[in-house]
């Protein structure tokens, strides 16, 4: 039983539930969730958690991305993407690299973006995209992202490349789509790699071969990232044997529950350990009640 992240590279033709089905057999464990969800035709990094560690997603899925996407430029799809029907084509030979570029520059900072009829999100109860398959298109709400960079354009003929750095919920393929409608063009995306999520990075990820490879050796445990290395920035406590059941029951514990003696502020976090250096979660100190209260527990 492994309690922590692992980072792994999704590679095509797999959905991420297909990643955690494919975990859950190698692993011989049910716990585990994948913590943003990748098309099946993209690939990169996709955080997963393992048992204790699945109360993390809530976190990570609020973490940065970074992308690199290729796209088309002169031919749009129902998709927005290479897996759809083409919907109009138009000539793109006179675009140029500082027309892309010109035409990005307009795509950073916060955006509200209309998320495209093959998607995940729930209008009235129903995926986009399944009433995109029963050949219906519905209204949608655009909802606010932040694009905080998009650099490293090119331009190789009418194929364009860009890397993004943006929020959760950030189309990508919508942005290609987006950008091409700029250049008066149209454009859809045909290739997009998640290079990062948070602190997870594709240098350091792990296919799933890998995974397999590694523990069926031994190995996978330190491949594996602890739950309190999600939460670097918070001061670690130890609380002493004599709260011990207090703080497995999930109670609010006193200042002298921990051995640290210090001066606790108002609202700050801290990782609360047990005696014996076991992560039990995350707790805040509220001064009004001179009480520390759990925020999230891992146990």
């Amino acid at each position: 039983m492994y309690n922590g992240i692992i980072n792994i590279y999704k590679e095509k033709g797999y959905t991420s539930h297909d990643v955690v089905a494919v975990l859950r057999g190698i692993l011989k464990m049910k716990r585990i969730g994948h913590t943003g969800t990748l098309d099946p035709e993209a690939t990169g990094v996709l955080p997963v958690c393992l048992g204790k560690a699945t109360k993390l997603a809530e976190y990570l899925v609020d973490k940065e991305k970074t992308y690199l996407a290729k796209f088309c430029l002169g031919i749009e799809t129902d998709t927005q993407d290479h897996t759809g029907e083409v919907v109009q084509t138009k000539d793109a030979s006179g675009i140029g690299l500082d027309d892309l570029v010109s035409a990005a520059a307009g795509f950073t900072g916060e955006l509200m973006q209309v998320p495209p009829m093959f998607s995940a999100v729930k209008v009235n109860g129903k995926r986009l995209y399944e009433l995109a398959r029963q050949g219906k298109t519905v209204e949608r709400k655009a909802r606010p992202v932040m694009v905080h960079v998009i650099d490293q354009l090119a331009l190789d003929g009418n194929i364009a490349s860009m890397r993004v750095v943006c929020s959760k919920g950030t189309y990508i393929r919508t942005l290609c789509h987006d950008i091409g409608n700029a250049l008066g063009c149209g454009a859809h995306m045909t290739e997009l790699e998640r290079t990062q999520s948070g602190p997870f990075s594709v240098d350091d990820s792990l296919t799933l071969d890998e995974v397999r490879a590694l523990s069926e050796s031994g190995g996978l445990a330190a491949a594996i990232r602890p739950i309190d290395s999600m939460f670097p920035d918070f001061l670690k406590l130890h609380v002493i044997d004599a709260f011990g059941k207090a703080l497995i029951n999930g109670n609010k514990l006193p200042p002298e529950a921990v051995e640290e003696k210090l001066p606790f502020d108002d609202n700050v976090r801290y990782n609360i350990y047990d005696g014996e250096e076991r992560y039990i979660g995350l707790y805040v100190f509220k001064s009004e009640e001179s009480r520390f209260k759990p925020v999230k527990l891992f146990i």
